[in-house]
């Protein structure tokens, strides 16, 4: 490999870490797993449509009104000319590409893997987003502030993202539904009787735990330090325990910001 893949990621402004998007951390996670070198280039959200017709990123969907929708995470491989988003497919690249680096997906754990992401999903994140979302606003540089304060109002039908879960029953709701889709997994986890802390049942984290990762340290990146000091504490402290086998792939690069 001879030069660094570039990854797009979006910032945060006042964050410990400047990354937080959780499903830009799993690109970040899978890069810095591998030990693939690479350079975060910094997209704002009004830009990122733009920075990606550019870098020749197809779009992941299409929105309701027809539109493409572009998201990150996205990468450019210069190496292979490869330009792509979405952070299962990149994940996949990078296991075709770089065969040589530790496997996020095991072969016989592709299909696992896909239905994972979706039983994941719906089990955890909605109940997460009440309290992240709004969180997230508060820390965006003024333009991304702007743009997805007014996308996720629209999107979740309220006048302001702190009416989506205020400070009272509706937070405890959400954060009791935290708890609860962590005790699904949880109960993934053991199906087999036996106290495994990753999903390949090995010392060996695989795709599938990125994703949880992912989404936790989103949760310690945005929300007041007492939800997190709560969160290690359910399920004997596996949670604490889980993250800590994370640490050493939390890297964040200064990188560049995008050029239109």
């Amino acid at each position: 490999m001879s030069e660094p893949i570039l990854f797009y990621d979006i910032p945060g402004k006042d964050f410990a870490l400047k990354s937080w998007s959780p499903n830009t951390w799993k690109t970040r996670y899978c890069l810095n797993f591998k030990g693939l070198p690479y350079q975060t280039i910094w997209v704002e959200y009004p830009d990122i449509e733009a920075v990606m017709r550019k870098v020749g990123v197809l779009p992941v969907e299409t929105k309701e009104n027809g539109s493409p929708l572009y998201t990150l995470p996205a990468i450019y491989d210069p190496n292979t000319k490869t330009a792509l988003a979405e952070s299962a497919a990149i994940a996949r690249y990078l296991d075709k590409t770089y065969p040589d680096t530790p496997r996020l997906i095991p072969e016989e754990m592709d299909a696992l893997h896909a239905a994972f992401n979706k039983a994941f999903l719906t089990t955890f994140s909605p109940h997460l987003r009440k309290l992240t979302i709004p969180a997230v606003a508060n820390h965006l540089p003024p333009r991304s502030e702007v743009y997805f304060r007014k996308t996720r109002e629209a999107a979740w039908g309220v006048a302001h993202l702190d009416d989506i879960a205020p400070p009272g029953p509706k937070r405890d709701e959400a954060w009791a539904g935290v708890k609860k889709g962590l005790g699904v997994i949880v109960e993934w986890l053991e199906a087999d009787g036996t106290d495994k802390l990753f999903f390949t049942g090995k010392d060996k984290i695989a795709y599938a735990d990125i994703t949880v990762a992912a989404y936790l340290v989103w949760t310690r990146i945005t929300l007041d330090q007492s939800y997190w000091t709560d969160l290690i504490s359910w399920h004997g402290g596996r949670w604490g325990r889980f993250m800590a086998a994370f640490e050493k792939y939390e890297a964040v690069d200064e990188g560049e910001d995008a050029v239109l």
